[in-house]
């Protein structure tokens, strides 16, 4: 994951922190929106996600929270612009964590993943 982070960090410029939190409510979202039988798999391929997941869990802020329990593409997106992002870099992010799991994990089973949730394939 530090990979990762550093590459937002650098591509879309915002702090580390922030872009952990990010990657952590992205790798959730998947986790919850996306079929298990696809994101398990996907997790396995990128260590660290666990550990991201879970930071970014329970540093929610009562404002994350309530975004979060929006739900779906939305809840999530809610969630990273109350962390501190603003729409541009909540889509910014979005496409790098995207297109690293590609790089990780292969292009079919992350197709998978981005054509079997509402809503996800308009933000990459």
């Amino acid at each position: 994951m530090d990979e990762l982070i550093a590459r937002l960090v650098a591509d879309v410029g915002i702090d580390r922190a922030t872009a952990e939190k990010a990657v952590g409510i992205i790798l959730e979202f998947l986790v919850k929106e996306g079929p298990a039988d696809k994101v398990q798999p996907l997790l396995t391929k990128l260590p660290g996600a666990e550990a991201v997941m879970q930071r970014a869990a329970t540093e929610s802020d009562s404002a994350g929270l309530m975004a979060g329990a929006m739900g779906g593409v939305m809840g999530a997106g809610m969630r990273m612009m109350s962390a501190g992002l603003s729409m541009g870099q909540v889509q910014s992010v979005t496409r790098a964590v995207i297109a690293y799991t590609r790089e990780k994990a292969g292009e079919d089973a992350v197709g998978e993943i981005v054509a079997a949730v509402p809503g996800l394939s308009q933000f990459v």
